[in-house]
């Protein structure tokens, strides 16, 4: 961690959890192409509490104690990377029981001094990013752990849990399903026995393809799994209410025989601010979406289970109705799934890849069980996930708001991360539009 960037942060202390009983020997994950899509990206996720009397009274025993037989069901978690020699080292995970990595830190702040910090105020230094250990796979591959669980305590008793977890063991709704079943261990329900995941998404075969590819093709980074960028990202995060909500859907309906979904309408306005600020280049009338049909992972071994999609427009972005766009993304949506397993699995020896940010990447989290981890019958008052390793492009990911105790609609976070330069005027141009902040 940086010291610097992180001096509120302090007394970190490291230990391991292993599974309850051993694996055995002869459990192995293969990767398809679509893990080793993921290979560079990693899952950081934040989860706040407040200081509540059951949360106070935690200890790191409390919260260790369940890992053990959720690591038992979720072996795969508690693997490491290994290479196969007779298949031009392609990478797998040997389900070996190493554990997962436990950090402990302190934080000199309160919860709601936490909250109340204004993103951006340092470069754009995104707020909760100091609540995620975050450690590069490599470069000794056979000794890096998969997943990283940080527990801060913060000086008002409140508690930041924060999980780091290599993307190519599953996708965000994979992550926060683990997470939710350790939640329910802790509260005395037990954990389901893992079924194996469904059969890989069969892609249909499409000779059309756009204009610029799904994924972006890296020099091979050898045993150290980061990939490498002239470009200084940064992430920020916007809440949309649901009133906010409610004027975007009329806004962007209005007049339209489409139907489409909150998801599509801010993809859609998104889209068209981000084409503005980049003055319409050529990268900019080509994106691509990643949704999913199955957003219930319960009692489901880890997997990469999103659609990998591409929308491409043939009209300037810029000067485009919101709706219009919207229409598009329903209408034109490709799917590329197939087009990046045939790419990584025929350059995968003379290549590595990134698919987040390869183009303008907008992902639709709507669904994702987020706010279902409780410790002691305690809700987390904000979540937040954010992904790493993203390319130049950007992506913008749309999550579930925190719960209303009404019951109303508690509209959408979304968090961006973008090329620093490119926030400022992206800030400006949706306070001015949609009084998003």
């Amino acid at each position: 961690m940086d010291g610097g960037k992180n001096s509120v942060i302090s007394e970190l202390k490291f230990s391991s959890v292993v599974p309850a009983k051993a694996t055995g020997n002869d459990k192995v994950r293969e990767l398809t192409a679509i893990d080793l899509a993921m290979k560079l990206h990693f899952i950081r996720g934040v989860y706040l509490f407040r200081g509540s009397e059951e949360v106070r009274n935690l200890t790191i025993y409390d919260l260790k104690k369940p890992l053990f037989p959720l690591l038992e069901q979720y072996y795969v978690v508690s693997g490491r990377i290994r290479r196969r020699i007779d298949d031009g080292d392609r990478p797998f995970i040997k389900c070996n029981d190493s554990g997962v990595r436990i950090v402990e830190a302190n934080c000199e702040k309160s919860i709601d001094e936490w909250l109340s910090i204004i993103e951006g105020d340092d470069k754009f230094l995104h707020r909760d990013g100091c609540l995620v250990h975050t450690q590069a796979i490599g470069p000794d591959l056979g000794f890096s752990p998969l997943a990283f669980i940080q527990l801060t305590r913060f000086k008002c008793g409140g508690l930041s849990v924060g999980l780091s977890w290599t993307h190519i063991l599953g996708d965000i709704f994979s992550a926060s399903t683990f997470i939710n079943a350790w939640g329910s261990i802790m509260n005395n329900r037990p954990a389901h026995q893992l079924r194996p995941a469904p059969a890989g998404l069969i892609w249909p075969f499409r000779s059309t393809r756009l204009s610029t590819p799904p994924v972006k093709r890296l020099d091979p980074t050898g045993e150290l799994w980061i990939g490498s960028s002239d470009c200084k990202m940064a992430t920020r995060s916007f809440r949309i209410t649901g009133e906010q909500l409610d004027r975007i859907l009329s806004v962007v309906g209005r007049n339209r025989a489409v139907n489409f979904s909150t998801f599509e309408a801010i993809a859609a306005i998104f889209w068209k601010s981000l084409s503005k600020i980049r003055l319409e280049d050529s990268d900019s009338r080509t994106i691509s979406i990643y949704s999913t049909k199955c957003p219930n992972r319960e009692g489901e071994i880890p997997r990469n289970g999103m659609e990998m999609s591409g929308v491409e427009a043939d009209f300037p972005v810029a000067g485009a109705a919101e709706g219009e766009l919207a229409e598009l993304i329903v209408k034109k949506k490709i799917d590329e799934g197939g087009e990046i397993e045939e790419v990584v699995e025929k350059g995968k020896e003379e290549s590595d890849f990134i698919a987040y940010g390869a183009r303008l990447t907008f992902v639709d989290l709507e669904e994702a069980n987020i706010y279902g981890f409780e410790l002691e019958g305690q809700k987390p008052v904000h979540v937040s996930y954010e992904i790493g390793g993203v390319g130049e492009n950007g992506v913008v990911l749309v999550l579930p708001g925190p719960p209303r105790d009404d019951g109303r609609d508690g509209g959408r976070a979304v968090t961006v991360i973008l090329p620093e330069k490119q926030l400022p005027d992206l800030i400006d141009e949706l306070q001015k539009q949609w009084k998003i902040v």
